[in-house]
């Protein structure tokens, strides 16, 4: 069996202000561009139609924008899908998205005609269309927000009953750091949230619980062996304990999303770029928003250990006391 990283006692919780300060200026950073441009979102999420086209030529971006706007639709968006030669036009007419279907499929047969009109009609082909109507976007919208909190909330209560309060808060904690870090990310990468994203995210949340849970479970069997050693020496023994696992994990999620990036196609890149953060900021919010939170809970409502303690050497004491009737005998 392959053994990296074993009896290592390496002290990662003492720099938690260091890395802090490093992750809250990101998420500062990716939150507070908002201000600026508000998050790339599908149509999936403001319902509109989206057409993928593949030019012969490399074409102007002017000229299709120009082309498009004597066609009445106005504040189309067009991006570079790949190569010089692909490009998505995402269009929102109120009046005819309103009819849902069909008017997606009448925005894009305009689009691919106008277009054939004006580069020729061997030009493009399209290779995807997709329309959503402004009443499914709100939906799909509500239910992912709905998805992610219903996740926090069955976190809470799966660690209260397996661990206790101060484990489950602390999880949620840095689950919730998870996901801050990773809107920030999406935002200044300026990806495209649809959701398939949003399914990348779920999964980085239980990616990382998974990894935080680990470390606490070791914290656990720790803390039953009696070691006397404060929090912080367990929690630092923890996480070393599970490095060799941890970094083995790790390394292959992300290989695994690292090839899905390089030949994968570019539907399916978003995905894998959350995924890819995600192997990152999961790992940091288990060592160091998980643990410190954990340390910092543990020492604003401390246990009662003295208790146990002076109950359980009690007890030997009495067992071994003789009764009054076995006295006289």
């Amino acid at each position: 069996m392959l053994r990296i990283l074993h009896d290592t006692s390496y002290d990662f919780i003492r720099w938690w202000k260091v890395m802090a300060a490093i992750t809250i200026a990101f998420i500062v950073l990716g939150l507070g561009s908002l201000l600026i441009k508000p998050l790339n979102l599908s149509i999936e999420f403001t319902g509109g139609t989206l057409i993928q086209l593949e030019f012969t030529q490399p074409p102007d971006v002017g000229a299709i924008r120009s082309t498009l706007d004597q066609a009445a639709i106005k504040g189309a968006e067009i991006q570079q899908f790949g190569s010089n030669r692909e490009f998505t036009v995402r269009a929102q007419d109120p009046a005819a998205v309103a009819s849902q279907s069909k008017g997606a499929e009448a925005i894009a047969i305009t689009i691919e005609r106008v277009l054939k009109q004006k580069f020729g009609a061997n030009s493009l082909r399209v290779v995807r269309t997709e329309g959503v109507g402004p009443r499914v976007g709100s939906e799909l919208k509500r239910g992912a927000i709905t998805a992610i909190l219903l996740s926090f909330l069955i976190t809470l209560v799966y660690l209260s009953i397996r661990f206790e309060w101060r484990f489950a808060t602390a999880a949620v904690i840095a689950t919730s750091h998870d996901v801050f870090t990773t809107i920030a990310f999406l935002k200044l990468m300026h990806l495209e949230i649809s959701l398939t994203v949003v399914a990348g995210l779920l999964t980085v949340l239980g990616y990382s619980l998974n990894d935080t849970i680990i470390i606490f479970d070791r914290v656990r069997e720790n803390l039953r062996k009696g070691r006397k050693e404060t929090l912080y020496e367990t929690l630092n023994r923890s996480i070393n304990e599970t490095l060799p696992r941890s970094v083995l994990t790790h390394v292959t999620v992300f290989a695994a999303t690292l090839s899905l990036l390089i030949f994968a196609g570019e539907v399916i890149r978003p995905f894998a770029w959350v995924m890819a953060f995600g192997v990152v900021t999961g790992t940091f919010s288990s060592i160091y928003v998980a643990a410190p939170v954990l340390l910092w809970i543990e020492r604003k409502w401390p246990r009662r250990t003295s208790v146990r303690q002076s109950s359980s050497t009690a007890t030997p004491t009495s067992r071994t006391r003789p009764s009054a009737a076995t006295a006289t005998r």
